[in-house]
């Protein structure tokens, strides 16, 4: 489950990539001439905008409850229990019983 939630949100991010970059922007950025080379002006003027702004709203709307889902599963899952050889032999050293230090002799 884990997995499938982990490809889905990098999907979805990478689609949101595109659309931020293909947004019209003070700059002009990517959307200038390719976007509408691209689409065939499909995607200029107003509608263009309205679209890309709603369409990455619902990405980014996704993206945040895939977030709090691989959260759960992961919280819920074995993923959050096991701990590290190091913290184990951290924790198995400060319970034993430390042995006594030598007298300095000089």
């Amino acid at each position: 489950m884990f997995s499938i939630l982990l490809v889905l949100l990098i999907i979805v991010a990478v689609m949101m990539i595109g659309l931020i970059l293909l947004q019209k922007s003070e700059g002009s950025g990517m959307s200038g001439s390719s976007a509408a080379s691209m689409f065939g002006g499909a995607l200029t003027g107003a509608a263009a905008g309205n679209f890309l702004t709603r369409a990455t709203a619902w990405l980014a709307t996704i993206f945040f409850i895939l977030c709090a889902a691989l959260a759960l599963v992961a919280a819920k899952s074995d993923m959050a229990t096991p701990q590290s050889d190091l913290r184990n032999e951290i924790v198995h050293q400060e319970s034993a019983p430390q042995p006594a230090p030598a007298p300095i002799t000089e």
